[in-house]
């Protein structure tokens, strides 16, 4: 459909590409001569291009050993991107829906993006996309989606009793150009120019019935770059996501929702998080470690050896001290005995962009910080009383502002041509 409100016109004009493609491939039997001398021509050129070395090139020599072609699932019980694995580059769009956007619109919008959706991640060119050379490189691509309070109020269907805004903390400063939206989009991929297509094909998609509100581009470590399985790291130097679940029973416990309508699902919850790095800097390492309740090093809990170490938080010094501090990081998130449940899913990624006036008023050389992107089954049982400790007391409060926060419902997986919520849509 890739920008036409109605499917009949993407076909329509599938169509008519059809009898073009024909009318030129008439054409080209009259060139035949010409066009092989053509070929051979850049037979010749390709040759010399590879024994001159292409300066031009920025990968392997051959294809196999990339990773262009990595696809990760689309279809299944839950949507992919979420238990994937951390992709380098993440474009989050939210959306607002038109004014003049009905239910049935809605519907069609969820129809639309997930058959392109699924399209792109497998490295198909979306019906009626005439640009097909910028579809074929997914390096494992995932779209995912969500819905705010907005898109339930538009397809008229009841919500999840959590899906409200955040609550207040006193240590936010949260800009409305950063807010809550209608749906977000979170496109992943290991190739920014992938990511950074599939972003304007589902802007362009679904202009008729959504504008975007803004665009959070992130990064994470690049592909190849450590090995699988390793923690990445924020612009502190910190691991996160340490304590993330591991095994398809944790991801059951704390990430899929498993009862009622919204089954198969999970809650995204996104906090924009200005990081003050120049402040930090001038912390020293023991400083460092010290606020945060982990090594930098190797990410395990101080007094610890190992990154996945449990936290002993009555662990002692050689002093007779607590060996981590009360208020770290750390500490200030672990979830109390009484409260196992207090556990999430962190897929953060990180931001830096050019400075602001504002930032460069503030003696600040760099505009940077996280893209906190979290999952679970009920952000008020989960991430809030989790950001509510940490808002009380946490010492890395003196370096971090948020900034933004949005909360969205994420459905479950897709099947065959079923398309996101469509389950919920028809209820």
């Amino acid at each position: 459909m890739s920008g036409f409100a109605e499917p009949v016109s993407r076909r329509g004009l599938l169509a008519g590409s059809a009898v073009a493609a024909s009318a030129v491939a008439l054409a080209s039997c009259a060139k035949g001569d010409e066009s092989g001398q053509a070929s051979a021509d850049a037979s010749a050129d390709a040759s010399r291009a590879a024994q001159a070395g292409d300066a031009g090139s920025t990968g392997p020599e051959n294809r196999e050993e990339t990773m262009g072609g990595d696809i990760v699932a689309f279809d299944g019980k839950h949507q992919a991107g979420i238990q994937t694995p951390v992709q380098a580059h993440v474009e989050l769009v939210g959306f607002n829906l038109k004014k003049d956007t009905t239910a049935r619109g809605a519907a069609a919008l969820m129809r639309l993006w997930t058959e392109d959706a699924r399209r792109l991640c497998t490295g198909e060119n979306p019906l009626g996309s005439l640009e097909p050379e910028l579809s074929t490189t997914p390096a494992n691509l995932t779209v995912t989606c969500g819905w705010g309070e907005g898109f339930f109020d538009t397809v008229d269907v009841a919500k999840p009793s959590w899906l409200r805004d955040i609550q207040a903390f006193d240590h936010d400063d949260l800009r409305p150009e950063w807010g809550q939206t209608d749906i977000v989009l979170q496109i992943c991929s290991d190739d920014p120019f992938t990511a950074a297509f599939v972003l304007r094909h589902m802007t362009r998609a679904g202009k008729d019935y959504a504008d975007v509100a803004w665009i959070q581009q992130g990064f994470s470590h690049a592909y190849g770059s450590a090995p699988k399985g390793v923690t990445p790291r924020n612009l502190f130097g910190q691991k996160d996501g340490t304590v993330n679940p591991r095994s398809e029973e944790d991801f059951n416990e704390q990430v899929w929702i498993e009862d009622g309508p919204f089954a198969g699902g999970s809650a995204m919850v996104v906090r924009r998080i200005h990081m003050n790095l120049d402040t930090w800097e001038q912390l020293d390492r023991a400083a460092r470690e010290n606020s945060t309740g982990r090594t930098l090093d190797t990410g395990a809990p101080i007094g610890a050896k190992d990154e996945f170490d449990p936290v002993d938080l009555d662990a002692r010094n050689e002093f007779g001290l607590k060996a981590i501090d009360e208020n770290s990081h750390v500490a200030r998130a672990h979830p109390p005995a009484e409260h196992p449940e207090q556990k999430l899913l962190r897929r953060p990624y990180n931001y830096n962009l050019p400075p602001t006036p504002e930032t460069t008023q503030r003696g600040e050389l760099s505009n940077a910080g996280l893209i906190f992107i979290c999952y679970q089954k009920d952000p008020t049982t989960q991430f809030e009383p989790i950001q509510a400790r940490l808002d009380e007391a946490d010492r890395l409060n003196e370096w971090i502002t948020h900034i933004g926060s949005a909360v969205y419902y994420m459905p479950a997986g897709t099947e065959g041509e079923t398309y996101w919520g469509e389950s919920l849509i028809r209820s």
